[in-house]
């Protein structure tokens, strides 16, 4: 069971530590230590996932989880109390930042696919319309989504939309990459075709539409490098 589920969390002392040592300063465990039985557990795991793999990267951290400052810090607020020294390091980023301005277009698109959870979201909550923008800015990052929220497998991933976005998430009958198949609703639900024939199997870009999404977490992977960097 996850600490902030209950009591205040251990504060945070910078957003610049890697990303599991953020996370477990929220949670008070290492990712890999969660228990996500209970739906609200699993929900302050996505959460906290979502913050600390956006809080090791460069720039604002708002601008990364698609937020804006106030909606993170009635997240943070509301899920991870404690964690003031998270936020206070997150603004003085944000005033002191070089981080170029954001770029329109990825505005814009980020926000084509806020619209679309939103508009097939399972329940309307406050919580549900945070995920809906942070899902969103993350499909924007190279890796796997899953990834990219810094959740430990596709099957986390496919548990979340699943629980706050049913009425999309069902849709995905052949088990097409989650990332591959929110683009393609929203083209065919603008009358655009996107593929090149008409059967699956016999397409070319297959394996980039359904293809395994396999490999280490990214909370995993920060914290061997700092194990790694530690010892030598």
């Amino acid at each position: 069971m996850l600490v902030s589920a209950f009591a205040p969390c251990p504060p945070v002392q910078s957003r610049r530590g890697h990303a599991a040592a953020i996370y477990r300063g929220l949670t008070g465990r290492w990712p890999e230590e969660a228990t996500i039985d209970d739906e609200r557990d699993f929900d302050t795991h996505v959460l906290a996932s979502l913050i600390a793999v956006a809080a090791s990267e460069e720039g604002p951290l708002h601008r990364a989880l698609g937020l804006a400052p106030e909606e993170l810090s009635a997240l943070v607020e509301r899920r991870f109390p404690g964690a003031d020294g998270l936020l206070a390091d997150a603004s003085a980023d944000d005033a002191d930042s070089s981080d170029p301005d954001p770029d329109p277009d990825l505005d814009e698109e980020a926000a084509m696919v806020r619209d679309l959870l939103l508009a097939l979201r399972t329940r309307d909550s406050e919580e549900s319309v945070w995920l809906a923008a942070m899902v969103a800015r993350r499909a924007l990052a190279p890796n796997h989504l899953w990834e990219d929220l810094g959740l430990r497998n596709r099957g986390e991933l496919t548990r979340l939309l699943m629980r706050h976005f049913a009425p999309l998430a069902v849709k995905n009958v052949r088990n097409m990459k989650w990332k591959r198949f929110f683009y393609r609703t929203m083209c065919e639900s603008d009358g655009f075709v996107t593929c090149s024939t008409p059967v699956c199997s016999a397409c070319g870009d297959f394996e980039s539409c359904f293809g395994e999404e396999t490999g280490e977490s990214r909370l995993a992977r920060a914290r061997l490098r700092s194990e790694v960097g530690a010892v030598s």
